[in-house]
């Protein structure tokens, strides 16, 4: 066999083997494409369920269990900017979630979508039906700087959400801050307005603290909503009247 035909083959064997690990990889992806899918939905789920307290988060339980959960405690619905719940998305409508015992409303879900130091902040802030207390928080997708700003999806720094409310003594908004340290050593007046911040991540409570006042700044309608006790029950027709 000359040089040149065994040069031929080898490149012709590359080019066949290139072409079948490339459909290998293909058939991979697609297969596991729903699975991933999947599993982002489910990580969605256990995040409300976080947020509004309804699983623990040290152990999380199976799969059917958490969907069990949310289908009978989580309630997605649509709201337009005047805090009207709605049928269907228009041009500034909203998505949140209620979450109830039976058909009683025992507060509410706001998804948080804001930029941190590196990428994209997600994750969802829940309120109690008072419209004003915070009742949880929780982050199911960030860039941050692992050990740093990363420590925004921590159980400590999450946990200091709980009870902080977005009203001053005055019935104002002022939202929930995040502290350059700890709240312990502010004022008192703003201690119930602001959460301990992460040591050496400055720039992400910033820039978190920005864009949950945003987000507040938008929902506040459906917020004003629960303060003025109008919404109770999950009976969705009724609220739209």
């Amino acid at each position: 066999m000359s040089d040149k035909n065994s040069k031929k083959n080898v490149i012709q064997f590359a080019l066949l083997l290139s072409f079948i690990c490339s459909l290998l990889i293909t058939a991979a992806a697609s297969g596991l494409k729903g699975f991933q899918q999947e599993n982002i939905v489910l990580d969605k789920k256990i995040n409300i369920l976080k947020a509004a307290s309804l699983i623990n988060t040290i152990k999380k339980p199976s799969k059917d269990k958490i969907n069990q959960l949310y289908n009978a405690h989580i309630k997605e619905v649509i709201v337009a900017k005047s805090g009207k719940i709605i049928n269907t998305d228009i041009s500034d409508s909203m998505h949140l979630y209620f979450y109830q015992t039976g058909d009683i409303i025992d507060g509410y879900i706001i998804p948080i979508n804001t930029r941190g130091l590196w990428g994209k902040i997600q994750g969802y802030l829940a309120f109690e039906n008072d419209g004003q207390t915070v009742s949880g928080f929780s982050v199911f997708s960030h860039s941050e700087t692992p050990g740093l700003g990363g420590e925004i999806e921590s159980a400590w720094f999450q946990g200091n959400f709980k009870g902080k409310k977005i009203l001053n003594s005055k019935n104002k908004f002022v939202s929930v801050g995040i502290a350059r340290g700890k709240v312990k050593n502010m004022p008192e007046n703003l201690k119930t307005h602001y959460v301990d911040g992460i040591s050496g991540a400055t720039l992400t409570g910033k820039y978190l603290a920005q864009g949950i006042k945003a987000t507040l700044i938008k929902y506040e309608p459906i917020s004003i909503t629960f303060r003025q006790k109008k919404l109770k029950t999950i009976d969705i027709e009724k609220n739209r009247k």
